[in-house]
């Protein structure tokens, strides 16, 4: 029996091993997609306590907490701090085969040093040993952002940002790493949604154009992009949680802003059209900047009325959806690709059944010389970025392409203590290729493999965006 956790955790051949211990173990982390505050890393303000550092805003924790049959109240609600962990520890040791468990631990072993198996009988110590930590300079947000030597952190900032705490993290010699903002237009993009006209003013004003139609709003997130990029963006994202394409959309597009901004209900076909004509357009501005894009898709969000209306977004009640993705997708990526204006593009798909359509839409448009990659299939995301979820995206990119040149992990996460994740990551990637070697499917030839390993952790993001 092996022992939990150990130095070899995933690690099953003496290849993956030495690939893990000897290459990526050591490589630094560009976390080029995440939801961290960009305030709390400027005021970098000590955490309360290990119940807020925990479970403050991960939503991963409180589903499973949930399904377990903890009351809300200590779960998002106001319960005692104590009670939330101990309930969280309760929990956690019943998780077998949730990756919640690997992750927790972690967690523990990485950052506060602790060896210790988490549940109820143990959640008392293992709470104070944390808060005893916390309250020390060495666990401040950015002491734990640098412990993992994190080179780049690219939050997730709406247009209308001022972003005046990256400009505040810009100035300040003391921290090394970059925080960089990220573009992401999404209620610029979906006209259909409650507030659309509330946020076009907000963007008119921001950006100094008088909004009245269509291409007004491509002008206005043209100069929030200059702006951004004048601050460090060199990336885009988007939440297409249904994939837009109606051909000839100009006019069509330009009469469904209408009809929003006066109130009116929208038919899907003139969603489709705008959000098709917005899309194209921002294609344009990345690709003028040389961003890189972002599609997250698949996605179905906000599903249970009652929570969303009590707590709003983002608390963890979105699921898997099967909505079809293949011939819009393609469709648009091609509308950019004719127009000479389809950036650097990294696809997600939250629905596994989709991984096979997106290891094949990307070769359509690998035509830029000199970028290796240049359309991505991202990374195994959200609910498919556990252990097999994560071994089945690589061998689905190594069989349709090019896993070498894969830009790797990044967290995704509101945490401060999510960068074990990217751990779990490169020891899978490794195990992966060790069993590859190990079968006789690829040769032991370590200098390749040590190419192949540094870059998938590290080097090909670097080159990718271009930090």
């Amino acid at each position: 029996m092996k022992q939990f956790m150990d130095k070899d955790f995933l690690l099953s051949t003496p290849t993956a091993r030495t690939l893990y211990h000897e290459y990526a173990e050591k490589m630094p982390i560009i976390d080029y997609h995440c939801h961290l505050s960009p305030k709390e890393i400027a005021e970098n303000k000590p955490f309360k306590n290990a119940t807020q550092l925990f479970l403050g805003g991960d939503h991963y924790k409180w589903r499973f907490m949930a399904s377990l049959g903890v009351d809300d109240k200590f779960i998002r609600g106001d319960g005692d701090d104590f009670e939330k962990f101990r309930l969280y520890a309760k929990c956690i040791s019943l998780a077998i085969g949730n990756p919640l468990y690997h992750w927790t631990h972690l967690e523990l072993k990485r950052v506060f040093g602790i060896d210790t198996v988490l549940n109820e009988s143990t959640a008392r110590e293992i709470y104070d040993r944390c808060n005893a930590l916390l309250a020390t300079p060495d666990f401040l947000p950015r002491k734990l952002i640098e412990r993992f030597d994190v080179r780049v952190v690219c939050t997730t900032d709406d247009p209308a940002d001022t972003l005046v705490y990256h400009e505040k993290l810009a100035k300040d010699t003391s921290f090394p790493v970059k925080v960089l903002p990220t573009f992401r237009p999404d209620k610029a993009v979906k006209i259909n949604l409650e507030g659309f006209r509330e946020y076009i003013s907000l963007l008119s004003d921001m950006s100094g154009v008088k909004i009245a139609s269509a291409k007004d709003v491509l002008d206005a997130l043209a100069l929030r992009a200059e702006y951004f990029h004048d601050r460090g963006c060199r990336i885009s994202d988007h939440a297409l949680d249904t994939v837009p394409f109606e051909e000839n959309c100009e006019a069509l597009a330009q009469e469904a802003f209408e009809k929003a901004m006066r109130g009116e209900a929208l038919s899907e076909k003139e969603t489709d059209a705008y959000r098709t004509y917005i899309m194209i357009g921002l294609g344009e501005i990345y690709s003028k900047l040389g961003w890189a894009q972002q599609y997250h898709m698949n996605a179905q969000r906000n599903n249970n009325t009652l929570i969303f209306k009590k707590y709003g977004p983002d608390v963890g009640f979105d699921s898997i959806s099967d909505a079809p993705i293949s011939g819009k997708l393609c469709r648009l990526l091609d509308a950019q690709e004719v127009k000479g204006c389809l950036p650097k593009t990294i696809l997600y798909t939250l629905n596994p059944a989709a991984n096979y359509i997106l290891g094949t839409a990307i070769g359509n448009y690998q035509t830029k010389g000199g970028i290796a990659g240049k359309i991505q299939f991202g990374s195994a995301w959200w609910f498919c970025d556990q252990k097999e979820g994560m071994y089945e995206h690589m061998k689905t990119l190594a069989a349709l392409g090019a896993l070498s040149a894969f830009v790797g992990m990044l967290t995704d996460s509101r945490s401060f203590v999510s960068y074990p994740r990217h751990e779990y990551f490169r020891r899978i990637l490794c195990d992966l290729l060790g069993q590859w070697v190990e079968n006789g499917e690829y040769p032991a030839d370590m200098p390749t493999l040590k190419l192949i390993v540094e870059n998938i952790c590290y080097g090909n993001a670097a080159s990718y965006f271009s930090f």
